[in-house]
């Protein structure tokens, strides 16, 4: 099938390569990236066969909003404009209405797999009208695992739910730091690598984050002292806990992950470091270090 990816950072890079390793025909646009195959949004349009499905892979906020209004004013009835990053589901429902309003179809594409979706596969929470979702279904099985893509509901389904999954995520990241800053400040000399090894194997702990959190042990060592105790948050938190509040829904333990993220920006401590290691493994975000000195 054929798609045109806008965007080749971390994810739209791994997405395009793992779907031409599945024989898909994807031609691409990233003003920074000099193997694209089109120079302009117009250039992108002109290489693709109508029905045309073009896929943003890029930050939410402005630079979406641009990009989609841009395609808005290429794009032919019957095309599809997909956005796979992390838009609030609300912007999603209007550009649906947006798109709708002109005879295109908008999809929206909640996307988990970080730095490791290249290899492994990337997790899709896919939102929108039967009709172009089901055309896009062959894009959507090649880029996820097995099991690992459904179509969850209509606009703004597929953004909603990966907020959510974000919203999680924080969570439980936030449990394993707190946890290990506990084993950290105890009276014993612990291996904070070996145990968090150990937990890999039968413990009923046991997740990718926690493989993930051994990686970065080994990669920086137990104590985690060249990584800053700072830690960002890029919106999906906040946007879970607004909802919860509007649906009356308590959500204590992403609230306080949330604050923690907070306070990790004023205050010292360990629990941050696994946090922001944590997010370094598994999404490739950037992290601060330390120098010498500073440590």
């Amino acid at each position: 099938m054929q798609l045109g990816m806008i965007g080749l950072g971390r994810m739209g890079n791994g997405m395009t390569e793992r779907l031409r390793e599945r024989g898909h025909d994807v031609k691409t646009y990233d003003p920074a990236v000099e193997s694209r195959t089109a120079a302009s949004l117009e250039e992108l349009a002109a290489q693709l066969d109508a029905p045309r499905a073009f896929w943003m892979m890029i930050p939410a906020g402005k630079i979406t909003e641009d990009t989609f209004q841009q395609l808005l004013s290429l794009a032919a009835s019957g095309d599809t404009i997909v956005d796979g990053g992390n838009s609030n589901f609300r912007d999603s429902q209007r550009r649906y209405a947006e798109a709708q309003a002109k005879g295109i179809h908008f999809v929206d594409a909640g996307v988990s797999g970080g730095i490791w979706g290249l290899k492994v596969g990337f997790c899709l929470m896919v939102g929108g009208e039967d009709e172009p979702v089901q055309r896009l279904e062959p894009v959507f099985t090649a880029l996820a695992p097995e099991d690992g893509y459904a179509h969850v509901g209509p606009s703004g389904a597929g953004h909603f739910v990966k907020m959510v999954h974000n919203g999680i995520e924080y969570g439980l990241m936030q449990a394993y730091a707190e946890g290990f800053e506990v084993m950290e400040h105890s009276e014993f000399d612990l291996d904070l690598h070996g145990i968090s090894g150990i937990w890999r194997y039968g413990s009923v702990v046991r997740s990718w984050l926690l493989e993930l959190l051994h990686d970065a042990f080994e990669e920086y060592g137990g104590k985690l002292e060249q990584i800053a105790p700072y830690v960002e948050d890029s919106g999906e938190g906040r946007w879970t806990i607004h909802e919860a509040i509007a649906e009356n829904v308590p959500a204590p333990a992403i609230a306080a992950s949330l604050f923690a993220r907070f306070a990790s920006r004023d205050e010292v401590n360990f629990s941050a470091r696994v946090t922001a290691a944590l997010r370094n493994q598994f999404g490739g975000h950037a992290i601060k270090t330390l120098t010498e000195e500073q440590r």
